[in-house]
């Protein structure tokens, strides 16, 4: 399939300043300078990664996925069209303000608006981070992942699954259905959840040191009604990161240690939401009660059996393994 990495977000808001001060001095984002009706910030070499934009419906989302070049593009129009999806071939002026070749956009089930481009433009200066960090894990897994809320998860799950060929790194049926889904070696870059709203929960960036999230979490100790999940590491992901809230109402996490994923290891069953430790107010924010000790003590047991075939794959589960007893 064509969709190679999760590429850019958009973000449709007012308040420029606000979120400019965030992206920068709490994640860690360069800004850099665009139209006066918006803000972009910058994660790596590319020219952006993220935008701001007031002609953007307010609480809008703008979802860019990446492909390798012009006939993946058109590929993918072609499957899309064929299955009834509506997809608008964009002029040049907004792949000039994505800051890519060319792109298309369409709709998801429940109304997202989706692009697919190719030909992102890389910039030419040095990235130079908002606030002191070792950088950003992005390259050929993207920019991060994003977890979306859909009322018909079944029809979601089609559309990304079989068009456009995103594949499932694990599952969960009950509690609640979801699905963490990959395109690369990121071990998702999209959660699909079921919920009675269309709602996009949080952005992850991941960082290159733990040390990163570590000073960013201390820089929220005098902000406390700013995080939303305390430091905690997720079993799916194995990802040791905190959630804090944005200008808008979505949250980013912030993270380290994700692990890599691959297309032969068959998809894994969740049984619970649980962390290995932390996360404290997340499953009160998604409306889930918190597991019971004994419940997460459950899902470090399953999770270990499950991944113990990846022993010798991957230094840092390798290396952390022992630690979740």
């Amino acid at each position: 399939m064509e969709i190679q990495a999760f590429g850019y977000l958009g973000v449709g808001a007012s308040n420029l300043d606000d979120w400019a001060a965030f992206a920068t001095s709490n994640v860690g984002m360069q800004a850099v300078d665009r139209a006066s009706s918006m803000r972009a910030f910058r994660m790596d070499d590319r020219k952006q990664r993220l935008f701001i934009d007031r002609a953007i419906e307010p609480g809008a989302r703008v979802f860019g996925w990446e492909v390798a070049n012009a006939a993946a593009l058109d590929s993918l129009a072609a499957r899309l069209e064929a299955a009834g999806v509506a997809v608008k071939h964009e002029p040049a002026a907004l792949a000039d303000q994505r800051c890519v070749t060319d792109l298309i956009s369409f709709a998801d089930p429940a109304g997202n608006r989706l692009e697919a481009f190719h030909g992102a433009q890389v910039a030419d200066t040095v990235f130079k981070p908002g606030r002191d960090v070792s950088g950003f894990r992005t390259g050929p897994q993207g920019m991060g992942h994003t977890l979306l809320t859909f009322p018909d998860i079944d029809a979601a799950l089609a559309f990304y699954k079989d068009l456009l060929g995103f594949r499932i790194s694990d599952f969960m049926v009950a509690p609640l259905k979801a699905y963490f889904m990959h395109v690369n070696a990121r071990h998702h870059s999209v959660a699909l959840v079921a919920a009675p709203v269309r709602s996009m929960h949080h952005l992850l960036v991941e960082y290159y040191q733990l040390d990163d999230v570590g000073q960013g979490y201390d820089l929220l100790q005098s902000t406390p009604e700013q995080i939303v999940a305390t430091l905690g590491r997720h079993p799916n992901d194995l990802m040791t990161s905190y959630y804090m809230r944005t200008p808008s109402d979505i949250y980013v996490e912030c993270g380290w240690g994700g692990r890599e994923v691959d297309d032969v290891t068959p998809p894994v069953e969740m049984t619970n939401l649980g962390s290995f430790w932390g996360h404290k107010g997340l499953f009160e924010d998604i409306g889930a009660p918190t597991p019971r000790a004994e419940t997460r003590r459950a899902t470090v047991q399953v999770m270990e059996g499950n991944y113990e075939r990846m022993a010798g794959t991957c230094p840092w589960w390798d290396a952390m393994r022992g630690k979740t007893r």
